[in-house]
């Protein structure tokens, strides 16, 4: 007994405020780290080394910047990238290991498609991300990445996936989001359309990927929505890493499991237990059910090397982020532009009336697949929509040796670049003057009057070269069905006409959601 008590008392008195002092003393420790920068900036005389580029001072190199613009970073880059000859600028940080980032797609092309191999994720990014996507298709290099993306590529390509995913959405729309806008309006209520749209594709990626109805947009989808809390709650921390003042301070707080990093923890887990959850229903109906499933995922299980139930967690990851977060951005973006351009509108329900006039389909009828084919203008004004609001606005890579770019740029060793698609969205010497202007007609060919596409390295919104998005029919399949359905039946009255705040995450989404009333078009 009495040894009992000494150790307890030993416990309580001496034990406990050692470890408290050693995390103060972490504290303390970052507390100086992060504002050392802060403080040599208002000490040392303002002399930045140029007036274009990101402005670079002694010791802290560009960083006072980025304190400066965390909050439009954005807008910030497309600034600074427009006053370079050639679109291209370099960060410089404390040491040798900088940063460059660009808006010119000749330098784009080099990286992704001329010297795919000299420009990989490399291990510094895919660190920042492993703890929420692991090692999926997103988030690896070399034989890991070659394997995903061939078995995907396969299935990608096959006219069943392009069926089952006619199918899906045509279900989707009709049982889940036009009864949902049909409530609202009569309702009378304003909605979030972004996250009536997360929900939406959510859902359909669910049902298409895994053969999951998670019913995030009906009555009955409780772990979907914790789960896309979570999803969210996880995507905006880590996404934060990247733009930390002090390189690996996130570490510091990891170690510590305090404050962000402690958040992120929490919505991990969330994260991870849903996807084991798909993965192991999954597994356990393949192998009770000599019936061959269409899902992606089932695809995946039947591969040896593919089915370890960590990297098939990563792949459920990993193809929930492409399919809810990028193309709900996208539309979240679209119906945006659309309240400021009712002439585009109008334009587009034209094209509707006329497709409908030509194939018999009546109001109410979702498109099929050849009559999406037809919707020309409609495919152009998404497509202008998503050269100003990428859903991936910035693309990040390392340089893993010593490189001159086309425009004459130096790239160190373990460099990091990026190109910048938001900012090549807004570029002059891209687009011509009115490069900000929301053009549909830009995507129009004056000869036939039909779609005309771009070279994906001056577009590169679906990435480009190698690891070209394979999801990109499927997206404008889903994207297009959506609006149809949509400027159909309704009308969306969204109020707010100044830019909604950027929200950077893993994708562009509205900070505070986007709100409309609907009403039933007569």
């Amino acid at each position: 007994m009495p040894t009992t008590t000494t150790n307890t008392w030993f416990e309580t008195k001496v034990k406990k405020p050692a470890q408290t002092r050693r995390q103060m003393e972490f504290l303390i420790i970052i507390l100086f780290i992060v504002s050392l920068p802060i403080f040599i900036f208002f000490i040392f005389p303002r002399q930045p080394s140029s007036h274009i580029g990101f402005k670079s001072y002694p010791i802290v190199g560009s960083i006072p910047g980025l304190v400066k613009n965390r909050h439009r970073f954005l807008d910030w880059t497309v600034e600074t990238l427009s006053r370079c000859p050639t679109q291209t600028a370099v960060f410089r940080r404390p040491g040798n290991q900088q940063f460059v980032m660009t808006a010119n797609p000749a330098n784009v092309e080099f990286m992704l498609k001329t010297k795919f191999d000299s420009f990989p994720k490399g291990e510094r990014f895919i660190s920042f991300l492993e703890d929420f996507l692991g090692r999926g298709i997103f988030n690896s290099d070399g034989e890991m990445w070659w394997k995903q993306r061939k078995t995907a590529s396969y299935e990608f390509s096959t006219r069943s996936l392009r069926d089952f995913v006619m199918t899906n959405v045509t279900v989707e729309i009709n049982t889940r989001l036009v009864p949902v806008l049909a409530a609202a309006a009569t309702a009378g209520k304003p909605i979030d359309l972004q996250d009536i749209l997360e929900r939406f594709a959510f859902d359909n990626i669910c049902k298409l990927a895994f053969n999951v109805d998670a019913a995030c947009l009906g009555d009955d989808g409780a772990d979907g929505v914790e789960f896309m809390k979570a999803f969210e709650t996880a995507a905006t921390i880590i996404s934060k890493r990247f733009q930390s003042v002090v390189s690996y301070s996130w570490k510091i707080k990891k170690k510590l499991d305090i404050g962000s990093e402690k958040v992120l923890r929490e919505s991990i887990v969330t994260v991870h237990k849903f996807a084991d959850d798909i993965v192991r229903h999954r597994t356990d109906d393949q192998a009770r059910s000599s019936n061959t499933n269409e899902d992606l995922l089932s695809r995946f299980i039947n591969i040896e090397e593919m089915s370890s139930p960590e990297l098939l967690r990563d792949i459920v990851i990993s193809f929930i982020l492409a399919g809810r977060d990028t193309t709900s951005s996208a539309l979240s973006w679209f119906f945006w532009l659309l309240s400021k351009h009712p002439e585009v509108e109008d334009k587009i329900r034209q094209e509707l009336n006329s497709i409908r006039a030509r194939t018999g389909k009546r109001v109410g009828e979702v498109y099929g697949f050849e009559e999406l084919k037809l919707m020309n203008y409609l495919h152009a004004a998404i497509t202008e929509s998503l050269r100003l609001y990428p859903p991936v606005p910035v693309d990040t890579m390392s340089s893993v040796e010593d490189n001159v770019l086309p425009d004459g740029t130096f790239v160190g060793k373990a460099w990091g670049i990026s190109y910048n698609a938001y900012a090549m969205g807004r570029m002059e010497s891209i687009w011509g003057k009115g490069c900000d202007r929301f053009d549909p007609e830009r995507w129009i060919d004056e000869t036939n009057g039909g779609f005309r596409g771009e070279n994906p390295y001056k577009f590169p919104v679906f990435h480009a070269g190698p690891r070209m998005c394979l999801g990109k029919e499927m997206a404008y399949i889903q994207m297009k069905s959506i609006v149809a359905a949509v400027l159909d039946r309704f009308v969306v009255e969204v109020r707010v006409k100044e830019r909604p705040e950027i929200l950077l995450s893993m994708t562009l989404r509205m900070k505070g959601g986007l709100f409309a009333r609907i009403h039933e078009r007569t």
